[in-house]
């Protein structure tokens, strides 16, 4: 599972041009699901994203978690993180779950922020969506859970 983290200073998803998420200062959470992913890959990158220290401390160092500013996560389905460029110019997704194995577990990942304490919003998986964002620092975090497992 792959997840693309950026601080924001908001965030919101459209999905057919209506709002289906949106956030105030928190992280945006881009997630990717590759075949062989599982539960656990969902619980880990929740705490993970729960507790990364990205937000800055009264001395302005980034040592304080989500879960510590009170901030909030949207969270996205973005299968193209899986996306395999080496070759050519269009990029391959045959790396990237079929959507009856990612769904669940963005819904997995999202639901494990949920129960950190951290509020939470979603797009619509499988849907074309607009994602807007107001970048806060710039702070962006790759995270992988196959290079931990």
């Amino acid at each position: 599972m792959r997840a693309v983290v950026s601080r924001v200073a908001w965030a919101r998803v459209l999905a057919d041009g209506e709002p289906t998420g949106e956030i105030g200062p928190g992280l945006l959470v881009l997630v990717g699901v590759t075949h062989d992913d599982a539960a656990a890959d969902a619980r880990w990158l929740a705490g993970k994203v729960a507790a990364l220290r990205v937000f800055d401390d009264g001395g302005g160092k980034m040592n304080r978690s989500l879960a510590e500013v009170g901030g909030a996560a949207l969270v996205v389905s973005q299968f193209t993180l899986y996306g395999d460029a080496r070759k050519g110019r269009r990029p391959s997704y045959v790396a990237a779950a079929p959507p009856e194995l990612a769904a669940p577990l963005v819904e997995a990942v999202a639901e494990g922020l949920a129960a950190e304490g951290v509020p939470v919003a979603r797009g619509r998986f499988g849907a074309a969506m607009r994602v807007e964002s107001a970048g806060d620092g710039p702070v962006t975090i790759l995270l992988d859970s196959a290079r931990v497992f």
